[in-house]
């Protein structure tokens, strides 16, 4: 699944760097649902005093799987997300992502939900394939 860049957006690069908030329009225009999500996941974690707030619930295709997949494997869509949101995201599986507060990478919540345990504790046979 790719990025919908826009020609202007591609001209720019071209020339040299971009502004993050161009490239973060794009992927909220070609990845809305994992924008979506992490944008939801964001303003609950900044709303309340929870260390993290994740997501539990499958996509409802596997296109919008594919979304979230992309944003968060590749590095560049993740870490504009993450400065765009103010947030530190982890993932575990097919749709389990996490948004924590930027500080929390170094605390004991983070370190647990990112361990290699949580991620044993958090397969399922249905995931297999996913």
């Amino acid at each position: 699944m790719s990025l919908d860049v826009s020609p202007e957006l591609l001209a720019e690069a071209e020339q040299g760097t971009i502004r993050e908030e161009d490239f973060v329009d794009t992927v909220r225009t070609s990845l809305p649902y994992a924008y979506d999500l992490i944008a939801s996941l964001a303003t609950d974690l900044h709303a309340g005093t929870a260390d993290f707030t994740d997501n539990q619930t499958p996509p409802p295709s596997e296109q919008e799987r594919g979304q979230l997949l992309r944003a968060l494997a590749s590095d560049a869509i993740r870490g504009s997300l993450e400065r765009h949101f103010d947030v530190t995201l982890a993932f575990q599986n097919c749709h389990r992502v996490a948004a924590f507060r930027p500080a929390a990478r170094q605390g004991e919540t983070y370190a647990r939900f990112t361990s290699t345990r949580a991620q044993v504790l958090n397969q399922s046979p249905e995931f297999r394939d996913c």
